[in-house]
């Protein structure tokens, strides 16, 4: 009898142990996103947590923090390198402090699923490994371009006497076209364009909605350019720490969630045209001659401003464009 007691004392202390370390496996990151929640910038990633977090039951979860409220956008690069979090959804824009050829990531435009193949996406995540601290998990919206939208119209593209404000996207190029860069936070804005503090502002075809900047705004410069980046990086050392298994769930989600761009960007940039037009966003439209110089002069001003500030990496950058 006491041997049967002793055999199923020491059979439950085991299942207990075994479970105890089975739950142990799971590992949960904490995370954040430089763009206000619900947002156009902030919704892929959302989707992304909700997929890790089902698909990695018992193995990894992620701990949703929120956006600016939690982490101001211009700290979140900081944020992951110092391991403040271990996973953020964010811009290279928001981080060229620390990592000034994250200025170039714009500029290449081809798809995610081609920079994986011709080594770009590995050349980008050593220098994120190297400068940041943080692995290069995914990239989103490379199919996204930027626009300058007003509320003077233009007749050429020529800035002159314009206050447009920018971030690190834009602010090359606005300067080059005589504007004068105003920097404010993205929650100004609004603010900013209804007092005329700003004549304008750079942002992508996506979002203007989100942010109810639609209400003071009148024009919508073409051509389009550049493309969106906005990048989900992993802390270094909690990637390193991650088993093989806690990395594939992340790796598996993060090629679905670069799949996400190539299957629903382009209608959502159609619908978003459409939609800025039934709100009395109007085209402001260039010749064919003066629209391809303002895309060579924006390409040209913003390479030469990243290869000044990185000779060596900024030309390998360049390159692997091929722009």
């Amino acid at each position: 009898m006491m041997d049967r007691k002793l055999v199923s004392l020491v059979s439950a202390f085991v299942l207990a142990g075994t479970m105890t370390a089975a739950s142990a496996q799971e590992v949960t990151l904490r995370a954040v996103t430089s763009f206000a929640e619900g947002t156009q910038f902030s919704k892929n990633f959302e989707r992304f947590i909700d997929k890790v977090n089902k698909d990695g039951k018992g193995v990894i979860q992620i701990n949703y923090i929120g956006g600016p409220r939690a982490i101001p956008p211009f700290e979140v690069g900081n944020a992951v390198r110092s391991k403040v979090v271990d996973i953020a959804n964010v811009t290279g824009a928001f981080y060229t402090n620390l990592m000034p050829e994250a200025d170039a990531f714009k500029l290449i435009n081809k798809p995610t699923a081609e920079q994986r193949k011709n080594g770009t996406w590995a050349y980008i995540n050593e220098l994120h490994n190297q400068k940041l601290n943080s692995y290069y998990l995914a990239r989103q919206f490379v199919s996204v371009p930027f626009h300058i939208y007003l509320n003077k119209k233009i007749d050429k593209p020529d800035f002159s006497g314009l206050k447009i404000r920018v971030t690190p996207v834009y602010r090359d190029i606005v300067q080059a076209l005589g504007g004068t860069p105003v920097t404010t936070a993205p929650g100004e804005v609004y603010t900013a364009l209804e007092r005329g503090v700003a004549d304008g502002y750079g942002w992508p075809i996506l979002g203007v909605f989100d942010l109810g900047w639609d209400k003071v705004t009148k024009f919508r410069m073409e051509p389009p350019f550049y493309s969106v980046e906005v990048n989900v990086l992993v802390n270094q050392d909690a990637w390193k720490g991650l088993n093989d298994a806690q990395r594939k769930v992340l790796s598996d989600a993060a090629l679905w969630l670069e799949g996400l761009d190539a299957s629903e960007s382009e209608g959502l940039v159609k619908a978003e045209r459409e939609r800025q037009a039934k709100a009395g966003i109007q085209q402001i439209e260039f010749t064919k001659e003066a629209s391809d110089a303002f895309l060579k002069k924006a390409y040209d001003v913003a390479w030469d401003s990243v290869i000044a500030k990185s000779p060596e990496s900024g030309k390998k950058l360049r390159a692997l464009a091929g722009n």
